[in-house]
């Protein structure tokens, strides 16, 4: 089923992949900005709760967590003057069920470093004010990564967590 052709949401179902397997899907472009970053945050936790994922449960707040840092990270490191990000959530119905979360930019020339190459902090250095969204996406997620864009310049940064 799908909503109407005016609402950026579409819930699709594939009963040609498996008869288990009930995918919802939310994909939506925001402005490049720390707004659009936050009613990206903003959005997902809706549709999760939506979804049946309810909030205050570790895995609605692990997947809002996850894609309020890649947004925040595709303004931050991804920002092209006059370009937006695109965020897509996908929820397909296990077992197990998961989450996937991909972000995408237009910036190709910063990419962030491959899963298990992320810096870890310095002991003995300052706090930074930033450089931990990473960490934070690789503690929370059961898989990560990134690749480039496909038909155009930029790339996409995606997460996967189990929704156990």
């Amino acid at each position: 089923m799908t909503t109407n052709n005016g609402n950026p949401v579409r819930t699709t179902q594939h009963p040609t992949l498996s008869p288990y397997l009930i995918s919802k899907l939310f994909s939506l472009r925001f402005t490049s900005t720390p707004r659009g970053a936050r009613l990206a945050r903003r959005l997902v936790a809706v549709r999760l709760d939506e979804w049946g994922v309810p909030y205050g449960t570790r895995a609605h707040d692990a997947v809002t967590l996850v894609a309020a840092e890649l947004a925040a990270n595709a303004v931050r490191h991804g920002h092209v003057p006059g370009r937006d990000f695109q965020l897509l959530l996908r929820v397909t119905d296990g077992p197990p069920a998961v989450a996937r979360v991909e972000v995408t930019d237009t910036r190709a020339e910063r990419v962030p470093p491959r899963p298990g190459r992320l810096p870890g902090p310095d002991p003995g250095a300052e706090p930074a004010e930033g450089g931990r969204g990473l960490l934070l996406v690789d503690g929370l997620a059961d898989r990560w990564g990134w690749c480039p864009r496909l038909g155009a310049p930029g790339k996409t940064v995606w997460a996967e967590i189990t929704l156990a």
